[in-house]
């Protein structure tokens, strides 16, 4: 094959729409600073189009030296409405106890009005942020 060529074949097929929340170990409250401890409790959610990528288990002690990344859950759906309504579920299931994670933040994301519009550029979380610190 020369440059600039179609591919005989397609490599990939785009189908519905996907959204993925990275769980963390930090505290928003506090500009997101690191919260180390154990995970006392943790029930994961499952599911049609429901992936949840973690090392995490109970009694699992989490460092304060490293990446605070604790959790990729991720919903697939037909459109962007039955994803977000997929990730509302598997949020509202998932159980994470004995630190404080980015989980409730993830929650009130999805619910706003201009998230589930798509309404929405880098510029919306700062704006968000200072909305919801304000307002408790």
């Amino acid at each position: 094959m020369r440059g600039g060529e179609r591919l005989s074949i397609r490599q990939v097929e785009m189908r519905g729409h996907a959204i993925e929340c990275r769980i963390t170990a930090e505290d928003p409250r506090r500009n997101f600073a690191p919260n180390a401890g154990v995970i006392t409790k943790l029930i994961l959610p499952g599911g049609p189009g429901i992936r949840v990528d973690t090392h995490l288990y109970e009694g699992y002690e989490v460092p304060p030296y490293y990446d605070a990344l604790l959790c990729k859950l991720i919903a697939h759906g037909r459109d962007r409405a039955e994803a977000i309504a997929r990730m509302q579920r598997a949020l509202d299931e998932i159980v994470m106890e004995g630190i404080r994670t980015t989980l409730p933040l993830h929650r009130r994301l999805l619910a706003h009005t201009a998230f589930r519009r798509g309404n929405f550029s880098t510029a919306f979380l700062p704006r968000f942020l200072a909305e919801e610190f304000e307002t408790g």
